[in-house]
């Protein structure tokens, strides 16, 4: 039996939502391999969290855990913590440094993929279509007439590196670009402003099944707020129509621009890529390495649909992992 430790939690907005996956991971993962070990990672402290809900330190020298004075090491960590760290790439270089075999991409791919803008500008040569963007730092002065004479109007105010949708304004008028930028520095000290693309949200699921490249059904995005926010993502104020209501051409045509992304930047684990189709033609948002792991969120719900169930769909994920180390 091997000892599976999932991280859950982080630093970010998104830890509860982070929780809940952990908990569904740790749920279903296949009792007969391996022994489960929920581990909470804050600020204030990292734990081991038995059955009882007692807590346990994980001494971070080297990612262990002494119960009842037992020492626990693990084979594998399966890591289920969107935002930071265990989306933008620090707790993969620090599995990296201690050799522990972990689920999600590399931490260099990790990195690039939570910095919007960057992942943006290392796609764009190999012909992935994005929005038109203007990029702002904490401190930078703000021209509304140049942003506008840039992006247009509506046009999205982002945050450009927090993993989820916190911090996202859509933006209708000169008068409320600069209350958007101060919501978006709320959650980062980066900014992304991209033109409305009016179109088609669909959400693509890429992920190595056995050993094998492989896009998940896709699923097309009708949020019922005013765009796929918080409330829309996390909250049940969204559709989610898996598969997706887009033509054969279109869905061969997105999966093959998911497919190559994930290629191209040498992704490992699960990706969850975000285009909107505009005039047949998709362009890129972003790209999620940790996507949401309950049982209501889209990756499930795209492995549901390509007939992977959620043990499998997690026990490939550490025996690929576990693979990758030998």
């Amino acid at each position: 039996m091997k000892n599976i430790a999932i991280i859950m939690g982080g630093y970010s907005s998104e830890y509860k939502i982070s929780l809940i996956s952990g908990n569904v991971v740790y749920q279903f993962l296949d009792k007969t391999k391996y022994n489960g070990f929920r581990i909470h990672i804050f600020k204030e402290k990292w734990v081991y969290v038995d059955a009882n809900d007692t807590e346990f330190p994980i001494d971070k020298n080297d990612f262990s855990v002494t119960v009842d004075g037992n020492k626990i090491s693990f084979d594998c960590v399966f890591n289920a913590i969107h935002g930071t760290p265990g989306e933008d790439g620090l707790m993969q270089a620090y599995f990296e440094l201690l050799n522990i075999p972990q689920t999600s991409c590399d931490y260099y791919q990790a990195a690039l993929t939570f910095n919007k803008r960057d992942l943006l500008s290392v796609l764009k040569p190999y012909g992935i279509k994005t929005a038109t963007s203007y990029y702002l730092n904490k401190g930078d002065v703000i021209n509304t007439d140049e942003i506008v004479a840039k992006v247009g109007l509506p046009c999205f105010v982002k945050p450009n590196k927090a993993g989820s949708s916190f911090g996202i304004s859509k933006v209708k008028t000169v008068a409320e670009l600069p209350i958007a930028i101060e919501v978006a520095y709320k959650e980062d000290n980066e900014i992304i402003i991209e033109s409305f693309l009016d179109g088609t949200e669909v959400s693509v699921g890429v992920i190595n099944y056995k050993g094998t490249v492989t896009v998940l059904p896709i699923t097309e995005i009708v949020s019922d707020n005013d765009f796929f926010d918080y409330e829309a993502k996390y909250l049940g104020k969204s559709q989610e129509i898996t598969p997706a209501r887009i033509s054969d051409e279109m869905t061969q045509k997105v999966s093959e621009i998911a497919k190559r992304a994930y290629e191209v930047l040498k992704m490992k684990g699960f990706s969850r890529s975000e285009f909107i189709l505009v005039n047949g033609e998709p362009h890129m948002l972003e790209m999620n390495t940790i996507p949401g792991l309950t049982t209501e969120s889209l990756i499930p719900q795209q492995a549901k649909a390509a007939g992977i169930t959620l043990e499998d769909l997690f026990t490939n994920a550490i025996e690929l992992a576990l693979n990758n180390y030998n």
